[in-house]
């Protein structure tokens, strides 16, 4: 060392020290890199990012493989500036050594690099991996012992070492990942990907019609009135049943509809109806949507029954509801959105009480809870743990309402009041 000219070990000692920052950079770019994008990378044969794919393909060997070249070239810096120094400053050039070459490497070699590095993760990863995959062949006797002892001291410690990648997703990360898309993504798109996502949160019961609402043909009323029903019915399948909705027959579509509507009054007989009507498919009450959209498809139907654990019919689900939680409603007038919530020529609303909390929510942009009672009524049943009498005033979720009738012991309609709402939480 006493040959080599002063000149030399410092060219030496700055070669040294953009090798540590090479080190530094590199090992804070590879694990930065977003790995779904390093995956579509690879897919797309760029040959850095395949390289910089199978060295994080074992994160511990790359790692034990840049400290191995970072604490060689800094060691080697260390010496090397140690002996500059004594040769210009003497015995001070101890001092001055430790604190100059702390400065330039913290500089130069970590910070600077690191930041970069952190900011641009792929434009540094990707060079980076032509230099890291030689040197981890090279290398690789070393860097497997190296990751041996470490996974073996892991393992004393009660650490379980876990080869398998940590890209996998839950639910509530991918909202996250959907959310921060921003521009990346058109906001109606992001509002059906996170609707998509919130389907197996919500089960039948949050989005069918209610037994007390469901539409059906009753056989054992005379032709006429059937015929007449038939006639009017503004929707295109309807259960059939006897007496009561819990003796249902089948399901009447609108194809069988046009073909019986085609008959004469002879033979548009009661017996014509049942020989036309589909067999009724039955969905069990929590059949989360997401299961129940799949078994709509697997089963090529478009309607059920929703019945409870004794067989009890609770109410009617079709698919048309299971998709307008994804897309939203298929309409833009306010009025047809909902026939149970209705605007007034005063600014109130007024919304029947066998409403559904997730449509009120949806419609109004609310955000009443949804983790209890399915409907209006229900929810203010709880609220108040008793039967309110008509012009009872409540404030339920910080939602100023009035009850304006009850019947059959329920809730049947509540006048609401958004801007005495808004008063209220600006004033909170």
């Amino acid at each position: 060392m006493e040959e080599i000219s002063t000149t030399t070990l410092t060219i030496i000692l700055v070669v040294l020290i953009i090798c540590s920052g090479f080190f530094s950079s590199s090992e804070t770019g590879m694990m930065s890199l977003n790995r779904y994008r390093l995956k579509h990378s690879a897919k797309k044969k760029i040959r850095g990012a395949i390289l910089t794919q199978k060295l994080l393909s074992r994160p511990d060997r790359l790692i034990g493989l840049i400290l191995i070249g970072n604490n060689f070239v800094n060691i080697l810096a260390a010496s090397i500036a140690t002996i500059i120094c004594v040769r210009v400053w003497g015995d001070a050039g101890f001092i001055i050594n430790t604190v100059g070459l702390t400065f330039i490497v913290l500089v130069f070699a970590e910070v600077t690099p690191k930041t970069l590095a952190a900011l641009h993760p792929e434009k540094i990863a990707f060079p980076a991996s032509y230099v890291l995959m030689p040197l981890y062949k090279l290398c690789f006797p070393l860097v497997i012992g190296l990751s041996a002892i470490t996974n073996t001291l892991l393992k004393l410690l009660g650490v379980k070492i876990d080869q398998e990648n940590g890209d996998s997703l839950d639910s509530d990360e991918l909202k996250i990942i959907v959310n921060e898309a921003g521009a990346l993504i058109p906001k109606r798109h992001q509002k059906m990907l996170l609707s998509i996502l919130d389907l197996e949160q919500v089960t039948v019961e949050d989005i069918m019609v209610p037994r007390n609402e469901i539409t059906g043909i009753n056989i054992e009323q005379p032709i006429d009135e059937i015929i007449n029903q038939i006639k009017h019915s503004v929707h295109t399948r309807q259960p059939v049943y006897r007496d009561e909705i819990d003796n249902v027959e089948g399901f009447l579509n609108a194809r069988q509809i046009v073909k019986l509507l085609t008959y004469d009054e002879e033979n548009f007989t009661k017996e014509a109806i049942l020989n036309a009507i589909t067999p009724v498919y039955f969905i069990p009450e929590g059949t989360p949507l997401n299961t129940q959209l799949l078994n709509f498809q697997r089963k090529k139907l478009r309607i059920g029954l929703v019945v409870d654990e004794y067989g009890d019919i609770l109410g009617l689900a079709t698919i048309e509801d299971i998709l307008e939680e994804i897309v939203g409603e298929f309409t833009t007038d306010f009025s047809d959105s909902s026939k149970d919530i209705q605007k007034e020529s005063d600014g109130s609303i007024i919304i029947d009480g066998s409403a559904t909390i997730r449509e009120i929510n949806r419609s109004l942009k609310w955000q009443l809870p949804t983790d209890g009672p399915k409907t209006l009524n229900g929810l203010i049943l709880e609220y108040i743990e008793a039967i309110p009498q008509p012009g009872t005033g409540m404030r339920l979720a910080g939602y100023p309402m009035e009850i304006l009738q009850v019947k059959s012991n329920m809730v049947k309609s509540i006048r609401v009041w958004p801007a005495l709402y808004q008063q209220l939480a600006e004033n909170e």
